[in-house]
C-alpha cells in the first residue's frame, strides 16, 4: 500500500505523506480548470480536435456496426444495428419462458467490492450484506418480508440469499449485485449470492460478454 501511495504522490505532488493521509482521510483535489466539461476541446474546435470515432464526429449511424451486422454470423434472435434501436433481448419479459420464470434478474456493481475483488473480506461482507432487491408488490405476492431468506432459481441453478424489499426496484424486476463469491452446499445450491449461478452461457451479440442483465428467474421464500 505504501508503494502504491508513493506512486500516487509522484503523479500528485500535493498529496500529504502516507502517515498524514491515514490521519486525514479524504483528500480533495480541485480541477484547475473549474467544472469538467465533456468533449470540451471537440466542442470548441471539432476540426482540430476530432473524436476517436471513424468519422471524428459523434455518430448516430455507425458504419462500423453496419459492416459487422452485414458480415458476422449471428445466432437467431441476436441483433446488431448501426442505429440505436430497441430490440428484445433473449430471456426478456416477452419470452414465453416468462410464464415459468416471471421475474427479470439484473446484476449491478456493488459498493463493497470491485467485481469479485474484496468479495471475501469479512468486514466488507458484514458492512454491505449481499441481498436480492425486490419490489414490495412482488414481495407481497410471495409472502416475502425484508430480511427473509429466499431462493432465486431457474433451469440453470439456485441461490439462497436474504431479500431486500425496496420500492427502488420496478415491479417484475429483481436485482443481485455481481461479483459475490460462489459458496455452494452439498446440493450445489449457492449461499453466497453468486449471480453467475443463474446467468446464461449465451454471450451478448456484439461484445461477446456476460449478459448479466437478461435472466428470467422465480423467487420463493425459503
Amino acid at each position: 500500500m505504501r508503494h502504491l501511495y508513493a506512486q500516487s504522490r509522484e503523479a500528485i505532488p500535493e498529496l500529504p505523506t502516507f502517515e498524514e493521509f491515514r490521519k486525514q482521510g479524504i483528500f480533495k483535489k480541485r480541477d484547475p480548470q473549474g467544472h469538467h466539461v465533456a468533449y470540451k476541446a471537440f466542442r470548441e474546435d471539432p476540426q482540430a480536435n476530432p473524436l476517436t470515432t471513424p468519422s471524428g464526429k459523434i455518430e448516430i449511424y455507425s458504419q462500423a456496426l453496419a459492416d459487422i451486422a452485414a458480415t458476422w454470423e449471428l445466432p437467431e434472435g441476436d441483433v446488431i444495428d448501426p442505429l440505436p434501436i430497441y430490440t428484445p433481448g433473449f430471456e426478456s419479459y416477452q419470452d414465453p419462458l416468462n410464464k415459468q420464470y416471471p421475474l427479470q434478474l439484473t446484476g449491478f456493481h456493488y459498493k463493497s467490492r470491485v467485481h469479485s475483488t474484496y468479495g471475501n473480506v469479512d468486514v466488507l461482507k458484514a458492512a454491505c450484506r449481499q441481498e436480492m432487491w425486490i419490489n414490495p408488490l412482488d414481495a407481497q405476492k410471495r409472502g416475502i418480508h425484508n430480511g427473509d431468506k429466499v431462493r432465486i432459481f431457474n433451469d440453470r441453478g439456485e441461490v439462497h440469499i436474504e431479500a431486500k424489499v425496496t420500492p427502488r426496484m420496478m415491479p417484475g424486476v429483481v436485482a443481485l449485485g455481481e461479483g459475490a463469491w460462489y459458496d455452494p452446499d452439498a446440493k450445489r445450491v449457492d449461499k453466497g449470492g453468486c449471480i453467475n449461478v443463474l446467468t446464461t452461457q449465451r454471450p451478448s451479440p456484439l461484445a461477446k460478454g456476460n449478459p448479466s442483465h437478461t435472466n428470467l428467474v422465480q423467487v420463493e421464500k425459503v
